[in-house]
Order: structure tokens, then sequence, then C-alpha cells
């Protein structure tokens, strides 16, 4: 099952006791990003291209544990930069799991087979590993040959060892319906419990520009792809709801309360994908951020934005609007 039962019932307590509360504006997935170094550098990446003085730094244990309690997410995502170079990363993701939250551990899986006996052992975490497709491929969107290898052995390793695997997809211009077919029937025989798929956001930083989808090309290409997902042929990690946004099936309004990302820079306003500034505390964040100035129809960076920091949520909180789409969404994710 791509989300645990588990996790299932806790998101969806968590949601009812929101919408009890009569709050509009709550986080879902807390994006934790304890530092921005990596050991790859991505041609369609602009988190390793922050000064070296950012890259050095690293958030504590303490941090990470405080910013959890402050948002109260279920969720946290840990990213990066590469999570594993940190030299606390196993005590982050022990004490986020004590907390009782879910744990999504972003990686290149570089370095996984270093620590994965270190790390517990339990539904609540998950290792994300980076993959965005065959290996010619991936390895040339990462810059360094035997990435992709490296990758595949450590999905096999982590699965061996009873750990949960998705994969974590970003797809860039260039790739065909086609090759993102064979890519993700690929991955089945793995035994991966689950994938995330995504267009790439065209960061500003970004050293390459000719690397993006526009938003009108992303919705063609997840129309024509996801067309071909009959009977549990791809097994994804996402809101049946979001699926149809990417498809062009619904248009929603970006939400990106519902992941704030805490960094070693603080609160990122508005979500982890745009540098607008930088809140101190979360209640800061929620307080000060001019929500209303960002979306694909208030932003000129955010045009042709459809990620799921952003729709996700959005997503999430209409598949729980009423019996009808409570209904509609579970049928989905059981077909």
């Amino acid at each position: 099952m791509a989300i645990p039962i588990g996790q299932a019932f806790k998101v969806g307590s968590y949601l009812f006791k929101q919408k009890l509360m009569k709050r509009k504006k709550y986080p879902l997935v807390l994006m934790l990003e304890p530092l921005y170094r990596c050991n790859l550098e991505c041609i369609g990446c602009g988190k390793i291209q922050k000064p070296n003085e950012i890259l050095k730094k690293y958030l504590s244990v303490e941090d990470c544990l405080n910013a959890a309690n402050e948002c109260g997410a279920p969720i946290v995502s840990i990213a990066g930069g590469e999570p594993l170079i940190h030299p606390n990363i196993v005590e982050i993701v022990k004490g986020l799991i004590d907390q009782g939250r879910y744990v999504y551990l972003c990686t290149n899986a570089l370095l996984l087979d270093r620590y994965i006996d270190k790390m517990p052992k339990t539904p609540r975490l998950t290792f994300s590993i980076h993959l965005d497709g065959m290996k010619e491929h991936h390895d040339h969107i990462c810059a360094e040959e035997g990435v992709y290898d490296k990758a595949i052995a450590a999905i096999k390793l982590a699965k061996q060892k009873g750990f949960r695997v998705t994969t974590n997809t970003t797809f860039f211009g260039g790739v065909t319906v086609e090759e993102a077919e064979e890519f993700l029937d690929h991955l089945k025989p793995l035994g991966v419990d689950g994938m995330t798929v995504a267009s790439a956001f065209q960061y500003p930083d970004a050293p390459t520009q000719d690397q993006f989808f526009g938003r009108h090309r992303t919705q063609d290409f997840f129309r024509e792809l996801l067309a071909k997902n009959k009977n549990g042929r791809w097994n994804f990690s996402h809101s049946p709801f979001y699926l149809e946004f990417l498809e062009g099936k619904r248009d929603y309004d970006c939400t990106p309360w519902g992941n704030p990302s805490y960094s070693v820079l603080g609160w990122q306003k508005p979500c982890y994908l745009l540098d607008e500034g930088y809140a101190e505390s979360f209640q800061e964040l929620m307080d000060d951020t001019e929500w209303e100035k960002y979306g694909h129809r208030n932003h000129d960076k955010c045009k042709d934005c459809t990620a799921h920091c952003g729709y996700e949520a959005t997503a999430v909180e209409d598949s729980t609007n009423g019996l009808k789409n409570m209904a509609y969404s579970a049928k989905m994710v059981l077909m």
C-alpha cells in the first residue's frame, strides 16, 4: 500500500480536528531541510547554488525537533541538500518518530548503505529515493555516472532489510511519455511501496534553464501518462485529486502553508521553492506571509508551478470536503 494504514488514520484524524476547530490554514507536511549541502550537483537544483557560508550550516537535532513541535504537522519530509550528509541524521529521524510523526527521508541513496542498519525499522519511516528516469537519463540529471546503479542497489537493500521505500521522480523537459512509462514499469519489480511524480520547477538559480516543462506541457504530459495507469499498474503516493490536478482535470489554488519549509535560514516564505524571505518562528510565518500574493494566478514565479508543496495539500483538503468527495477519493485509491 502506498500510504500506511496508520498514517492514513493519523492524517485523517488530524484533518478532522482542523475542520472541527474551523481552521482555514494549517500544515500537513513539514518540509525539513537540515542542510543545503549535497554530494551531487543535479542540473535542475537551485539549493546547491547557495553561497558557501550557507552550504556549511547545519540545523541541530534540537532545532529540527523544536521545529516539528512548533509546526505540529503529522508528517515530516526530510530533504536538503542530501540529508545523509548530516552528522546527526539518525538522531533527527529517531527524535521525530519518537514524537509520533511519520518521516519521509528524501535521499539520492549514495550513502544509504552506511546508515541503514542505524535507522529505526518502523512503518513510520520511509526512504524516498530520488530517481528521475532510466540509467542514462538519471545520471545525466545528476551530472555523475553510476548514480542510478547505486540508487537501484540501495532500493533493493532497503527492501531486503524490511524498510518502506518510495521513489521520488521529477520529469524534466525532453522526457517523452513513452520514456516515463518504461521507467515506471521498470520500478514495479523492485517492490517499492509507492511512487511520487512531479514536473520540474523552474528555479531561477538553476544552472540550466532549458530543462523545464511549462504548466500546459505538464498537464498534457500527465494526462497522457496517467491515462495508461490502468488496473493499478503504478502505485502512486499521491492524493487521487492531486493526480487529476496534474492532468488539468482540477484547477486548484496554491496552499503553501500546507507544506511549510524550515531550514538553516529559518521558516521560508512562502514555500521551499521560492526565496521570498524568512520568518523566525512558525507563527510569524503564518501571520506575516502575504499568502494572497502567490500561486499561479498571482505571481510570475509561480505561473508554471504544479508542485506538491503548493497543491497536494489543496487536493487533500478537497478530498475531505463532503461525503461525495470522500467516497470518490476512497474509490480511486482502491482501484
